[in-house]
């Protein structure tokens, strides 16, 4: 007998509102994994270094806030339901991400951005698009998602003041968890989107970045 619970549109539309609060209300998400930066010494950094180090991890944190809008967009209007299920899974797992950068944000002094809610209903909107394109779509935007954010956690970890310890910890980890979904939404049949698409990806991405280090 299967014992495997049908989620009813309710209980759909329930999970959805708990992960945008979750996402957007500040200490809401709990991390599944202790956060990587707990194993490093806080070393001293100047105020100007501090500054600096909190505008990067703010920029993660809402790649993370836009990661969770797109995975519940494209779980929402996923055909199969195995898609729906590893949409959902990477979503969890980005939690951890998320609560990490906030809690590495608080220890700098600093906050998340006040544009959060702008960038989940953004990203929202173009998740539940390209799920709606079909899964391959879908599973294909993941994995350029995933790249994108490699490579500004790439950048990120070059431009960290050096006594960052703790921050270039959780960028790390990170780094491994988000080169593993865009290698696990290729594996399951997405497309490999073509130069132009990646393009214009890349310059809403720096519209998301400019903004969001001071704000």
């Amino acid at each position: 007998m299967n014992s495997t619970r049908q989620h009813t549109p309710l209980d759909k539309l329930l999970i959805s509102a708990d992960t945008v609060l979750k996402t957007l209300i500040p200490g809401a998400a709990e991390p599944y994994r202790v956060s990587p930066a707990r194993q490093e010494a806080e070393l001293e950094l100047s105020s100007v270094e501090r500054k600096h180090a909190a505008g990067l991890m703010r920029i993660n944190h809402t790649g993370e806030v836009c990661a969770q809008a797109l995975y519940q967009g494209q779980a929402l209007t996923a055909k199969l339901p195995e898609i729906r299920e590893q949409m959902d899974q990477a979503a969890r797992e980005e939690i951890d991400h998320l609560a990490w950068c906030e809690q590495r944000i608080r220890q700098l002094g600093s906050r998340p951005s006040l544009l959060n809610p702008v960038f989940y209903g953004l990203s929202f909107g173009i998740g539940a698009m390209a799920g709606a394109a079909g899964d391959q779509y879908s599973l294909g935007f993941v994995a350029a998602t995933e790249q994108q954010v490699c490579k500004h956690l790439e950048h990120h970890l070059q431009e960290l003041p050096s006594n960052d310890k703790k921050s270039r910890a959780v960028l790390e980890q990170m780094y491994i968890d988000e080169e593993q979904h865009a290698e696990q939404a290729l594996s399951a049949g997405g497309i490999r989107f073509p130069t132009p698409v990646k393009l214009v990806m890349k310059m809403m991405s720096k519209v998301m970045t400019k903004s969001v280090y001071h704000l």
